[in-house]
């Protein structure tokens, strides 16, 4: 059985793609930025996978071009230079922007409001639509408004416009 030639070109199509997505990470990182050292650089870059850049806020620092990104990606290098562990420099970021610098942030009671805000609002926002639809479906099943009983003399015009009606 002979291969199909959509699978003779799968392998060509894909590794150009593959190689694509990894250098998009490094697009950011400007040549000046980048460490000597290769293993610090390595470093520097698996923390920057977790580090938000505050500007664009669902971007890590390497893919993001924003002047305060670039400050954070030479403040991680600079941190671990001096010497500090991977956690050292997680620990300085969070105590001088908070837990939201991290792309994942720790589940605890300060934290809570990021884990479970958007789900909340989300919640609120289909109770209010809900709310709207039922309310508005309890003034449409109502139906029309019931009109009063007629007096004898509107009784008798309405007697007398019907059988007028009945002869034509």
């Amino acid at each position: 059985m002979t291969p199909r030639p959509f699978t003779r070109l799968l392998p060509g199509l894909l590794m150009p793609l593959a190689a694509l997505a990894f250098a998009w990470s490094a697009l950011a990182v400007e040549p000046d930025e980048i460490l000597d050292d290769p293993e610090l650089e390595a470093r520097a870059r698996e923390l920057s996978e977790d580090i938000r850049c505050l500007v664009c806020q669902n971007e890590n620092i390497d893919s993001s071009n924003a002047e305060l990104a670039k400050d954070l990606r030479v403040l991680v290098r600079e941190r671990l230079v001096a010497g500090d562990s991977d956690q050292q420099v997680l620990d300085y970021l969070v105590e001088r922007y908070g837990d939201f610098v991290l792309l994942n942030p720790p589940f605890k009671p300060q934290t809570y409001l990021l884990w479970f805000g958007p789900a909340a609002i989300l919640l609120l926002g289909g109770l209010a639509v809900a709310a709207y639809f039922r309310q508005r479906g309890r003034e449409a099943g109502a139906g029309p408004a019931p009109t009063p009983d007629l007096n004898a003399e509107e009784r008798k015009r309405l007697n007398a416009l019907l059988k007028d009606e009945g002869r034509a």
